[in-house]
């Protein structure tokens, strides 16, 4: 079954994880080929404003492939080295194309997002979450670490103590815990889940192509760079934005107290 299933329209691309008869796991061979397909095509099309990223079924994703892992096929099987490829080549593929998308993304979880489905969902710049949506990063459980990046993006979403608490005993928490935790900002009925990710694209999508890519590429670089590099980047990307034709489409609309218009010029 193909991996992702992918739909455009109003400037929002939804990707869709597409095996939903097994909660929608990942590691299959080409999974990191699909993923990166299609954030570079999203990258490279300046219509797409925004991305959700969602799980069909039941779950949003229960992570990596635990029948591939018992077998030791795939990503899983081989020696130490060629298992260690594997995540580069296939699983952190995926990883690395969601992390890459220069567009913001919305992760709408609509069930568990366990283990490696918990990071790609900890990977979207906004979190919004089904009220039957469970978390939990529970490799330790399976005699593994965190092989996915999890203990890099985690601590930053909920703090280290939490996160060290996640990690270390392997507990799941509910849709509720996580928004306490500030794992997520929203937790909505599971039937409203998907409405509620594209009003807030359609949000996100109105706003200027150029300034919102730019915007989340200054936060992303913020995280590693001190206060008086993070103002250079933001004056010398202020300059570029002030000549643009958006911004003067969003001058215009504010003192003619109307909604813009913007168009990517």
């Amino acid at each position: 079954m193909t991996l992702l299933t992918i739909d455009t329209a109003d400037h929002v691309t939804t990707l869709t994880l597409n095996r939903p008869d097994t909660m929608n796991p990942l590691g299959a061979a080409g999974d990191g080929d699909a993923f990166a397909t299609a954030c570079d095509a999203i990258n490279a099309d300046m219509d797409v404003r925004c991305v959700i990223l969602t799980g069909a079924g039941r779950a949003f994703s229960a992570g990596g492939d635990i029948k591939a892992m018992k077998e030791r096929t795939g990503t899983f099987g081989g020696t130490a080295p060629e298992i260690s490829d594997g995540y580069r080549n296939n699983i952190h593929k995926v990883l690395r194309a969601l992390y890459g998308l220069r567009v913001p993304l919305i992760a709408a979880v609509n069930g568990p997002a366990i283990g490696l489905g918990c990071d790609l969902a900890c990977l979207a710049d906004m979190r919004i979450a089904s009220d039957r949506a469970k978390f939990g990063v529970t490799f330790l459980k399976l005699g593994i670490i965190p092989g996915d990046g999890g203990t890099w993006i985690l601590p930053r979403i909920i703090g280290e103590a939490r996160a060290a608490e996640l990690f270390y005993t392997g507990d799941v928490i509910d849709a509720a815990t996580a928004l306490d935790w500030g794992l997520v900002s929203r937790v909505v009925e599971g039937e409203a889940l998907m409405d509620e990710a594209h009003a807030l694209a359609a949000k996100v999508a109105a706003m200027p192509p150029h300034a919102l890519r730019q915007a989340k590429n200054l936060m992303r670089q913020g995280r590693s760079v001190g206060y008086d590099t993070a103002l250079e980047m933001a004056a010398n990307t202020q300059a570029l934005m002030h000549l643009t034709e958006d911004h003067m489409e969003g001058i215009d609309a504010l003192l003619e107290k109307r909604a813009p218009k913007f168009s990517g010029q």
